[in-house]
């Protein structure tokens, strides 16, 4: 019996023993630093963040806010941490599709995370056809190690201009014309939503917004310059073409290179707009 208790106390010291040392070995490390993206169970979510400008047409930027915690104490003094773009994972352009990083940001004093703000830019007119990828990681830095696994410190940003035909395009293709993504893009500036399906239970009590919607993109489509000067809050303007025709561009004036053609027909003394495939858009 005694023997019994002699060891129980020579084996509760050498826990002890082992569970101080772990202490303080924890405490005298610097701490690590990583992105906190979590899905719904909790879990770090490593897979790619995908954006659209698509459903803001005129957005010439947008801000992403990427969260980034630490793995230790919090301290009483600000820390510093490098957030860099990882080149083998990013298609994107400084300055032309992101605007460049800081040399560092900072976690505040008595704080364990903070957002950093990444700011994506909407002025190339290849985002319509494609999209761009930005690869972020955190690296440590000044204050921080960087030792944490590499998937859990790296999120990929994929990103476009690019609209995809919604499924309520064909219920009202009578109204809206053949699908193209100007006239859809079009379709959006004059405030249009979705449109609602009509053979569905209760559909017909969204006819009434439905054809609001339908009306104020056919208003804009059939005269544009009316709706420029009706709305000149929006931020949208024409300019004549130095082509030596009568036709025109209209674009937002955040975003000047991301034009749709207004071309003039004298045959019928109107102007029309244009999608990419040079057909008129025309909204009944």
């Amino acid at each position: 019996m005694k023997t019994n208790i002699n060891y129980i106390l020579l084996l509760s010291t050498l826990l002890f023993a082992c569970k101080k040392n772990e202490i303080t070995q924890y405490e005298t490390l610097t701490d690590n630093i990583s992105l906190n993206y979590l899905d719904v169970k909790g879990n770090p979510d490593t897979a790619a963040i995908t954006y659209s400008f698509a459903e803001s047409p005129g957005l010439a930027s947008d801000t992403i806010f990427v969260p980034v915690t630490i793995a230790g104490k919090r301290v009483s003094t600000a820390r510093k941490f490098i957030l860099t773009v990882v080149d083998s994972l990013t298609t994107a352009r400084v300055n032309l599709h992101y605007e460049a990083l800081k040399p560092y940001y900072v976690i505040p004093a008595d704080s364990g995370k903070v957002l950093v703000p990444v700011i994506l830019k909407n002025i190339d007119p290849e985002l319509a056809n494609s999209s761009v990828v930005l690869g972020l990681r955190v690296i440590g830095g000044e204050d921080f190690e960087g030792l944490l696994p590499v998937p859990i410190r790296t999120k990929r940003i994929m990103y476009s201009n690019r609209l995809e035909q919604p499924v309520w395009w064909v219920w009202w293709q009578g109204n809206l014309g053949p699908y193209s993504r100007t006239a859809h893009k079009l379709y959006l500036i004059s405030g249009g939503g979705e449109l609602v399906n009509t053979s569905a239970p209760n559909g017909f009590l969204g006819i009434p917004r439905s054809l609001y919607y339908l009306q104020n993109a056919r208003n804009f489509t059939r005269d544009p310059f009316a709706w420029v000067a009706r709305y000149p809050e929006k931020g949208y303007i024409l300019t004549k073409r130095t082509d030596g025709t009568e036709d025109y561009d209209f674009y937002h004036a955040d975003a000047p290179t991301i034009k749709t053609y207004v071309k003039f027909f004298p045959q019928v003394n109107s102007y029309f707009f244009m999608n990419e495939n040079g057909n008129q858009i025309i909204m009944n």
